[in-house]
Parts: structure tokens; sequence; C-alpha cells
């Protein structure tokens, strides 16, 4: 099976609308994103594949996507080598790691009743992401309009997409990718660093489309990305995980104006 077989379904979808006005109903075309599951698995050399997680996720740069969200939840610490099952096309990624360790419980642990949030959460986030220390020092108007360089083609087609962008210390684009979950794309930006030997994203800065989260925060961490500027707001628990980890985190990005809430040195 040929790397390019990988996506086959497209990331967006056609559909019939009514559109429905002061002026009457009419039925025209218009373009749905595209949302399938993805199986992630994982293995050891010699070790058959084992499910680790099944995401719904907008298809293409798969191999990406899952390579970001292995070594963000630390179960990769190098870039695996990423195959397709045979007989089950491009929604199951294989991943072959020597390194491959067990999933760490929160991501599996679903109800709101359990003790590993908080403070938890922030221990399991320290194992796997060493201190963020040093990174580049950017201006405020640099940080603030870092959305307006997001290129967002399929959110402009469908209005159904977040998007995930890593630039340079200058503001260049070098890699955006679109997901219907903002975890997603930010995984498939960590994944193609990963997969292109470019981590850690020492001198990067992170730029997603929506609010942050907390997950999104440890993704960066663990990327080693000094700087994670969003659209939206920050949650509590991103902003106490990015003042612990060394994260510069800044939300509210548009119209010429930030809010930086944690490690402001890096803004000049």
């Amino acid at each position: 099976m040929k790397v390019s077989d990988r996506a086959i379904r497209k990331p967006v979808s056609p559909a019939q609308v009514l559109h429905v006005g002061a002026d009457g109903a009419r039925r025209a075309p218009d373009r749905l994103v595209t949302e399938e599951p993805m199986e992630i698995r994982a293995h050891g050399p010699g070790e058959e594949p084992a499910p680790v997680v099944v995401t719904m996720r907008t298809p293409g740069n798969d191999f990406e996507l899952a390579a970001g969200f292995l070594y963000g939840e630390g179960i990769v610490s190098a870039a695996p080598e990423m195959t397709l099952p045979e007989d089950l096309a491009a929604n199951i990624v294989d991943a072959l790691a020597p390194d491959a360790r067990e999933p760490a419980t929160r991501r599996f642990y679903t109800t709101s009743s359990c003790g590993i949030c908080g403070k938890g959460a922030l221990e399991e986030v320290e194992a796997i992401a060493p201190l963020v220390e040093g990174g580049p020092s950017v201006s405020r108007e640099l940080l603030a309009g870092l959305p307006d360089r997001l290129t967002q083609p399929g959110f402009e087609r469908t209005g159904g997409l977040h998007a995930t962008g890593l630039f340079d210390a200058a503001g260049e684009s070098l890699a955006v990718r679109e997901d219907v979950g903002r975890h997603n794309a930010m995984d498939k930006v960590v994944g193609w660093a990963l997969l292109s030997g470019a981590l850690p994203l020492t001198e990067g800065l992170l730029c997603v489309s929506g609010r942050l989260a907390f997950e999104l925060v440890q993704k960066a961490a663990r990327a080693g990305a000094p700087i994670l500027v969003g659209v939206g707001a920050p949650t509590s628990l991103a902003v106490e995980l990015a003042e612990d980890r060394g994260v510069t985190l800044a939300g509210f990005a548009r119209g010429g104006r930030v809010n930086v809430y944690t490690h402001p040195e890096r803004v000049s």
C-alpha cells in the first residue's frame, strides 16, 4: 500500500442544504467537514499492534496525527514507523516504536469524579514534558497578529475546522494543519515536526484558532514549544500548567491586542 493511499476519504464532503431567508427557501449545494473515526495502534518490534485510542478526525495527514498523539501522550519519544493494515485501509494507523510504553490513565478516565485531575494531571505532564527554557523574544504585535497568518482553506470552505500553525521567531509559517478537533490539529503539527526531525520546537511559536485548553498546553510543552498563542481564552488549568512548565501562554490575540497569562519575559 502506497503512502499516498492513506487518505481515501476527502476532508470536505459535498452536501445539499436548504437555505432559508426572508426572501424564501431554496436548495443549493454545500460543503461539510468530513468527520470519521480513526484507531491508533502502537507496538514494539515483534509485537502485535495494540489499540491505544479511537479519535474522531478529519481525514488527511493521518500519520502525522497518530505520531503527534503518541508523542504528546508520552507513549513514544522518537519518530515511530507508521503503516496501514492491508485489510482496513485508512481508518486504522499502526505505529511501530521500540520505546512504546503504556498510555497514561488520565486520557481514558472519563468520569467527572476522577481523582486524577488537577494536581495529578499536572504531575503526569511533568513526567513526560521537561521544563521549557529559553526560546525567542517576540513582540506584542507579532503575537497578536499570528492568527491572521493561519492559512485555513478548509475553514473558509466549510466554517467547521480548527487550525494549528507552527511559526518561526520571525512569524514565518512552517506548518499549518486543520481538523474538526482542535487537539487533532495540534497533534498533526507536532506529528509533522516529529516525523521531520524538527523536535523539540525550541525556537517555535504555536498558534491555535480557538480557546486554549489544558491538553493543548500539554502538547505544546511536550513538544518543547516556548510560546503558545490562541484566538480564544485559556482555561484555569491551562494557565496553571503553562506557568509550571515554563510556557508563555497568550490568548485573545486579535485586533492588535493579546493577553499574556504566563512567562511574559518572552514578550517584548
